[in-house]
């Protein structure tokens, strides 16, 4: 009886095993798979043949083996990502948070800008329209974007940011501006976060800005808090002349914008806001510009990985070869990888979205 009860234990164990292994389950299950699945395991709208999709799999499933001497813990598995040109396009004409500021100063019927704002807006919006070189300012434009919403409180500040969002984008028929992501990245995020990554979006653009942005594509995979970006000033209606640290909010107290933009999230202030509000370094960093190089630095030189986006396709977007060429020397340069959005992107906006190049040329010839 005693060997009957064995030999059926056996059996059942053995039984188990087996459906554990088709199924895929077992210690594996947290992103590694075998190599069959390695070879054939893709991301949306990449090409099949993209070096770099082949890459950041790979390195992805080396690092979630725990039998790998790559693996790194869930806890320990950070991937950051800039926003503008890496994650969202920033030539419609320009970043989105240019475009947010000159609809405010020039196209905005509730809102009276100072003249010389004005002045300045108008010239840079030519500028962006014709291609050519930026005016210079005493001010960078996000301490005129931020001027220019002193008194809001956040959510006021939201959700202005939220209405222009619904303005169609200059430059394409078929998305507004809450539609400007790159497909994609927005793919690649979502396959990270599949592999217990902890994504972080880090980019010069404002904080509050970025998480409105973001929280219809992204918003559940990655939290507000999971968001850094520029920092500006906040204050308290009752504040007055006090400094933050000399004064108590009341319940009376409404949080408004103050009117300064007081950090700017930068190339080492990138690293800087990282260390700071994350703690972890980076195993995997995103960028597109070499505001983002020290970024991807601290990522590679701790053994990660940093890719680049190259601007290259005139098809679908308004890229530019000879700087992605430029671009992508300096990137190998440093042991960075790169991503062609021409070659390796199997989408860039969706395929509803044209580029209006006929268009976006009558619109320079009237701003000239």
């Amino acid at each position: 009886m005693k060997r009957l009860t064995a030999l059926l234990l056996a059996a059942l164990m053995l039984l188990a095993a087996t459906a554990c292994d088709k199924s895929g389950g077992g210690a594996r299950d947290n992103g590694a798979k075998d190599n069959g699945a390695k070879e054939s395991e893709t991301i949306e709208f990449w090409a099949e043949d993209s070096p770099a999709m082949k890459s950041i799999i790979t390195f992805v499933n080396e690092v979630c083996d725990e039998s790998s001497e790559k693996f790194i813990p869930a806890d320990k598995r950070v991937a950051v990502f800039d926003s503008d040109g890496t994650l969202y396009g920033e030539l419609f004409p320009t970043y989105f948070d240019q475009c947010l500021m000159m609809h405010r100063l020039l196209h905005d019927d509730t809102y009276e800008a100072p003249a010389a704002d004005k002045e300045f807006a108008q010239a840079l919006e030519t500028a962006f329209l014709t291609g050519q070189p930026e005016p210079k300012s005493p001010r960078s434009t996000g301490q005129i974007t931020t001027e220019s919403f002193k008194g809001f409180t956040v959510e006021e500040y939201r959700a202005y940011i939220r209405k222009f969002m619904s303005e169609p984008i200059w430059g394409f028929e078929g998305m507004n501006y809450g539609q400007g992501s790159f497909k994609p990245m927005v793919a690649l995020i979502k396959y990270l976060v599949k592999h217990d990554f902890m994504v972080y979006i880090v980019s010069g653009a404002e904080t509050n800005l970025l998480r409105e942005l973001w929280a219809d594509d992204l918003g559940a995979y990655v939290p507000p808090y999971r968001v850094i970006g520029s920092t500006i000033s906040l204050v308290a209606t009752g504040q007055g002349d006090k400094a933050p640290r000399d004064y108590n909010l009341s319940a009376d107290d409404e949080v408004i914008i103050g009117g300064d933009m007081t950090y700017k999230c930068l190339k080492m202030a990138k690293v800087a806001n990282i260390i700071n509000q994350i703690g972890v370094t980076p195993t995997l960093a995103f960028g597109n510009s070499s505001g983002d190089f020290a970024m991807g630095t601290y990522a590679v030189r701790s053994g990660g990985k940093a890719y680049m986006l190259l601007c290259d396709d005139t098809e679908r977007d308004y890229g530019d070869t000879e700087k992605a060429a430029e671009f992508k020397a300096s990137c190998e340069e440093l042991g960075f990888e790169t991503v062609s959005m021409k070659d390796e992107f199997t989408t860039i906006y969706g395929e509803n979205v044209r580029k209006t190049q006929i268009v976006a040329e009558e619109e320079m010839s009237k701003a000239a």
